[in-house]
């Protein structure tokens, strides 16, 4: 028989919400979004104010992938319920956006070629959850959290919208894109070279597919990546690629344009601004996919030496269904916060 957590519960609400920031976005996705909030058992008995968390997912995901009912394991809205009833973590509200997009998803930054999902996130999402629902309406109360692409945009949020987030949790993110990346485009360029060596034409091709694979879905991130990371809205395809797709050749003026955004990068850029979090959290299994370990130790490495508190775990795992490690992170934010 399969255990499910017994005591008080809180509830899912769906919310639809119109975007501005994401009205006309260059990749014709809908601003209409519905998206998920979670409230607290209790919520409804009282005038109680709540900090505020935002569950921002990885790639392919959407927010309400993570309210949904899952095998064998907790839904996110379970694990807070259970870990608030078992006096874990305080009670908290928590936000689940949807920012999926036509190239699976984002790095929720703004870009010319995916969308202003930043701004989406900053300022339509934040100041909206506030004037709905009881929340501790200020940044010292207010945190973002998620894995790998969630990761990546936690990580980016916290340096670049210090204003906003006064805690961040980074689960296995996007990091040193030497490593995480770059690795990754002999893969891509064999698939593409089915597909005539034309991005264009695996876009048409992989949303006509009944079911693509997981190497056709890895051109899809490579692609997505390239339209977040150096954009190009004059050009046909709306982005560059950083390399020869026949031959591999590295462009390196290219791929320039990606490491400007890679947190190893720009961590010290944003010392300051980290060093105002009140929590900054960082893990990752030692032994993940996509080399995201490495990141992870830079990072904690650079934090270290520029005098910047913040919480570093590395776990015996990889990069695949590690849900299990927000029983960390989550009670860590919502103490930080409360």
């Amino acid at each position: 028989m399969l255990k499910r957590f017994q005591g008080l519960r809180g509830r899912v609400q769906t919310v639809s919400f119109e975007s501005d920031c994401l009205k006309g976005n260059p990749l014709g996705d809908p601003h209409w979004r519905d998206f998920a909030v979670y409230l607290p058992a209790g919520y409804d008995q009282g005038e109680r104010r709540y900090p505020v968390l935002f569950d921002i997912v990885g790639f392919t995901g959407s927010g309400l992938s993570h309210v949904a009912w899952k095998n064998f394991t907790e839904n996110v809205p379970e694990r807070l319920d259970r870990l608030i009833d078992e006096a874990e973590m305080p009670p908290v509200i928590v936000v689940f956006p949807d920012c999926f997009t036509a190239l699976g998803g984002n790095q929720y930054v703004n870009s010319a070629g995916v969308g202003d999902y930043a701004d989406y996130l900053v300022k339509e999402l934040v100041p909206f959850i506030d004037g709905q629902f009881r929340t501790m309406a200020s940044r010292d109360h207010r945190g973002i959290f998620g894995k790998s692409s969630g990761g990546y945009g936690s990580l980016i949020h916290g340096m670049k919208h210090a204003d906003t987030w006064g805690a961040i949790a980074c689960h296995s993110g996007d990091a040193y894109f030497d490593y995480c990346y770059f690795t990754e485009w002999p893969r891509v360029l064999n698939v593409l070279a089915k597909h005539g060596r034309c991005p264009a034409t695996f876009l048409e091709n992989f949303h006509q597919m009944p079911k693509p694979s997981n190497n056709d879905v890895h051109v899809l991130m490579m692609l997505a990546m390239a339209a977040t990371y150096d954009p190009a809205p004059e050009t046909e395809l709306g982005f560059h690629l950083p390399i020869d797709l026949l031959t591999g050749e590295l462009n390196p003026e290219r791929w320039a344009q990606w490491k400007r955004h890679d947190p190893v990068v720009l961590v010290d850029e944003y010392i300051e601004s980290l060093k105002t979090l009140k929590l900054m959290y960082i893990d990752c299994g030692s032994r993940d996919q996509y080399h995201l370990q490495f990141g992870a130790r830079i990072l904690k490495n650079k934090l270290v030496a520029a005098g910047v508190a913040h919480h570093y775990e590395e776990f015996d795992d990889d990069h695949s269904a590690v849900d299990y490690r927000m029983d960390v992170s989550l009670p860590l934010l919502a103490k930080a916060l409360s």
